[in-house]
């Protein structure tokens, strides 16, 4: 790697880090769930691998109280801590074990004993420039140049925690450009249209989720009558006036729901095709995601390393998976749960496991973009909360790595995240009052901006 367009501080951690690990001959690798935590722990298994390491990999939803205690009393000889960690340093740096926390989120306290790297602590912003796949992949090819192969993986993690939707910039621009030259992606023109049979997608489609069309079977065949256009038309075989008038159709739909058009910029994205996995990344993203959303990430993990046979098995989890989500959000828009607060939306999602994803869906093309979106999940005794914002609420000082922290704290409960996407848990008891904290702390950061 070259210090003339990474961080030498940067490089001298990574340095670290390959060095602990090479001292050691077992490594237990810690990950979170998403498709950027599950491709970074699949990108460090395979370095471990080729290395002639052992290992064993654990996934978290989250890192919470409980799930330290786990990591401490397992007493392994080392750790290594990917897409989680940010939140804990100073309870790793309490551990006797060697510990290397791979992590992108906002950065909390810093490392006394333990090898901690994070975009942050090197001036890049890690909601947006590198994640905790990419930190994984940096490690990985300070272990061995031979991990090129598996920068694939990493670009599927930047999607997966959506860094490339302003183009790609810092640590995954470094990644990309070198990935480009190698021959392992190619970018793909966007399109409002959806890839594959475009009858199927648009009744799937949740981004963009086109009201009257998406999830309605009847809705979708009208749609495409107007259009002129038959049902078992894919995107490769649309004639330019047939791509022209339904991308038209598509974008007027949008609009009249509400949709901004900076999210309808966002929809007719540039796409990166893999020829390794034959594939564009963000297919990728959905089938990893879902495995970890589906409490399989075990599937996941081994869809990164190359099984087949997983790789199969997380397709199937991925259409199950998808559906669910349409389910879930066709039930948010019929019994009208989306609420308005003076500062933030918010929906119940206690029916669902998908509220991350929902609160994306909510956020962007079925609440009001002039307030961060929040997601609610109560269960007896424990409440969930996801929250998405947009990058113009961020410009008006909206901060939700912030606000989940002290919201969730503020009913005894732990928070955090990016400034643009954040969770976090408490008692479900006290969810009222979270609320009505969060939306204080929302609308004082606005106007202290």
């Amino acid at each position: 790697m070259d210090d003339s367009v990474l961080p030498s501080k940067l490089l001298t951690d990574l340095t670290l880090a390959a060095e602990i690990i090479r001292g050691h001959d077992f490594i237990h690798i810690y990950s979170h769930f998403d498709t950027d935590g599950l491709t970074a722990a699949g990108i460090a298994a395979k370095a471990l691998a080729r290395a002639g390491k052992e290992f064993i990999v654990t996934i978290f939803p989250t890192l919470t109280e409980s799930q330290m205690q786990v990591i401490e009393e397992a007493e392994d000889e080392c750790v290594l801590v990917t897409d989680l960690g940010a939140s804990y340093v100073k309870r790793f740096d309490a551990m006797k074990q060697d510990v290397v926390i791979l992590d992108h989120h906002t950065v909390g306290d810093l490392a006394t004993r333990v090898c901690y790297a994070n975009p942050h602590l090197y001036g890049i912003d890690g909601m947006t420039s590198g994640c905790g796949a990419s930190m994984s992949f940096l490690f990985a090819i300070t272990l061995d140049e031979k991990n090129w192969d598996l920068a694939p993986l990493s670009i599927i993690g930047m999607v997966g925690d959506r860094q490339h939707l302003n183009g790609m910039s810092g640590i995954n621009s470094h990644i990309f450009a070198e990935a480009s030259k190698r021959g392992m992606v190619k970018t793909m023109q966007g399109s409002l249209i959806p890839y594959g049979n475009i009858s199927t997608e648009l009744y799937m489609s949740t981004e963009p989720f086109i009201k009257g069309v998406s999830g309605d079977s009847d809705g979708t065949r009208r749609f495409l009558e107007e259009a002129g256009i038959g049902p078992d038309k894919n995107l490769s075989n649309l004639t330019p006036e047939e791509s022209i008038k339904l991308s038209s159709m598509i974008a007027v739909k949008l609009i009249e729901q509400g949709v901004t058009r900076d999210k309808l910029e966002e929809c007719a994205r540039t796409r990166y095709y893999l020829p390794s996995w034959g594939t564009d990344a963000e297919t990728m993203s959905s089938v990893i995601n879902a495995c970890g959303r589906q409490e399989q990430p075990g599937v996941g993990v081994s869809v990164c390393l190359g099984d087949g046979s997983a790789l199969e098995q997380a397709k199937y989890i991925d259409a199950d998976s998808r559906k669910k989500v349409m389910d879930a959000v066709c039930d948010i828009v019929n019994k009208s749960k989306i609420q308005e607060m003076e500062h933030i939306v918010w929906f119940d999602s206690s029916d669902s496991g998908y509220t991350g994803m929902l609160c994306g869906v909510v956020m962007s093309f079925l609440g009001n973009p002039n307030k961060p979106t929040i997601g609610v999940n109560c269960s007896e005794s424990m409440a969930k909360a996801s929250s998405r914002g947009t990058f113009p609420l961020l410009d008006r000082g909206v901060d939700l790595a912030d606000a989940m922290k002290r919201g969730c704290a503020s009913v005894g409960g732990e928070g955090g995240g990016h400034r643009i996407a954040a969770g976090g848990s408490f008692d479900s008891a006290r969810h009222d009052e979270f609320l009505k904290n969060v939306d204080k702390i929302v609308g004082e950061q606005i106007s202290k901006h």
